[in-house]
């Protein structure tokens, strides 16, 4: 026979099961208890309840198991010199969504989350999931073995967090969510794998490109459609062996040979974005090899062979804190700046990038491919994916031709697009020049570069 005091406890459960994070007058009046009750009961219950807040933003949730676990998922961070700290602990809770304290960790916090509630991840674990060409082949390798859809974009969020947990020790920026996957990582640290010598670069990307696309590769979670691995290579004097290679087809056709002058077109414009005030891009190389073009670019949020450091993409901001319905890098940037997390710096770089990109025809500048560094405030991070994509292959293959009008600026931005349009012409200039690129490609770059001129000319 159930006891008095159990039946009160049942009712307290079945209440937050229902409503969710409650505050404490509102659950009292659902249960049918005195505040003073309730807050003797919330005792009694104790770590079968998440509690947060103080005095009048104290709420209660119920947890809910994740799996069948009630334990929760630790969060560690590994810092820029490879060394690991817990930050918090998730804890799912009911009917849906998280709880984990992020006020004091240097990311920026909403308002409504600063006492650790999420409707539901946390947002810093938007960008961490498998994402683009390499989420979804680790979804196929993995799924079964993970108990979780095939298609990645069919993941709950308790999909995402099983996968996290288990296999995402080597995800984007610097955070690793539970233990399972934080053994990985310091397995991982005390025998790690031996960087592929520049001597065998080539050998080693064929091979690595021809598994990727026959089995998928579990690693970084970088969103994204071309084709693409992380490895681990020497590069003297750099700051990281840790790259991610895009790479290309190998037969030959017009998409491949298309695609082929995009990477070299993207190392170019990641060169030159970098003459701009302030901009600092991505170290990236081009390896051809086994008749594929390989694009490589230096992990920015890895240091040394074990250190990391955050990263957060503008797409995660502003669902986060923003919520605009604007595509407009400078726009939400101006935004950011007047919630003081972004310098007056960073948004001139950030208006110059995009003004950069908009006159080398990348016509893919989605929010995903603009990153930020938190610490507090933001910092604007190395650009990456800068590509002109206005000329990219249909997806049945065709390569049509297109023609390029470069946007035109306003008197009151003119400053920031006269100095873009200059190292536009640069880029167009030199993909026009270099041997890498095919001669019909190298034909459009000229093209593009004359007219850029003749329009300047003219502003």
């Amino acid at each position: 026979m159930r006891t008095k005091n159990q039946a009160t406890r049942d009712r307290l459960y079945a209440v937050l099961a229902r409503e969710g994070m409650s505050g404490a007058a509102t659950l009292a009046t659902q249960v049918g208890v005195s505040v003073a009750t309730l807050h003797r009961l919330l005792a009694e219950v104790g770590s079968h309840v998440v509690a947060a807040g103080r005095a009048r933003r104290a709420r209660y949730a119920l947890r809910r198991p994740l799996r069948g676990d009630l334990a929760g998922l630790a969060v560690h961070e590994v810092d820029a010199d490879g060394r690991a700290s817990q930050v918090g602990t998730l804890a799912p809770v009911y009917p849906e969504g998280t709880w984990l304290d992020l006020a004091s960790s240097g990311w920026p916090v909403p308002e409504a989350t600063r006492d650790g509630w999420w409707h539901g991840l946390p947002y810093p674990f938007h960008d961490m999931r498998p994402q683009g060409y390499m989420g979804r082949q680790f979804a196929r390798s993995q799924h079964d073995a993970l108990g979780v859809p095939s298609d990645p974009n069919a993941w709950s969020d308790d999909d995402v967090l099983v996968v996290l947990s288990r296999l995402g020790h080597d995800l984007s920026g610097s955070l690793i969510v539970g233990d399972a996957s934080a053994e990985r990582w310091m397995a991982a640290k005390m025998a790690p794998p031996a960087p592929l010598r520049t001597n065998r670069v080539a050998v080693g990307y064929a091979a690595l490109a021809e598994m990727a696309i026959a089995t998928g590769v579990a690693g970084s979670s970088a969103a994204g459609e071309f084709p693409k691995f992380t490895a681990l290579r020497e590069l003297p004097g750099s700051g990281t062996p840790h790259v991610i290679v895009k790479f290309s087809g190998a037969d030959g056709s017009a998409a491949v040979t298309r695609w082929s002058d995009l990477l070299v077109c993207e190392h170019l414009a990641l060169e030159t974005a970098a003459t701009l005030p302030g901009v600092a891009s991505a170290a990236s190389r081009i390896v051809q090899a086994a008749g594929r073009t390989f694009l490589e670019v230096e992990r920015f949020d890895r240091h040394g062979l074990h250190g990391r450091s955050r990263l957060v993409s503008l797409e995660t901001l502003n669902a986060a804190l923003l919520g605009a319905s604007s595509t407009d890098w400078p726009a939400l940037a101006d935004r950011l700046a007047l919630m003081g997390l972004l310098s007056a710096a960073d948004v001139e770089r950030v208006r110059h990038l995009w003004w950069f990109g908009r006159l080398i025809a990348n016509t893919d500048m989605h929010l995903g491919n603009l990153g930020f560094r938190p610490a507090g405030a933001l910092a604007l991070a190395p650009t990456y994916d800068m590509v002109p994509m206005l000329y990219a292959p249909l997806a049945g293959g065709e390569v049509p031709g297109r023609t390029f009008d470069p946007p035109l600026p306003l008197p009151s931005v003119r400053a920031y697009w006269e100095t873009a349009c200059v190292a536009a012409i640069a880029f167009w200039s030199r993909a026009a020049k270099d041997r890498r690129v095919s001669e019909p490609f190298r034909v459009i770059s000229a093209g593009n570069a004359v007219r850029l001129s003749s329009i300047a000319a003219l502003v």
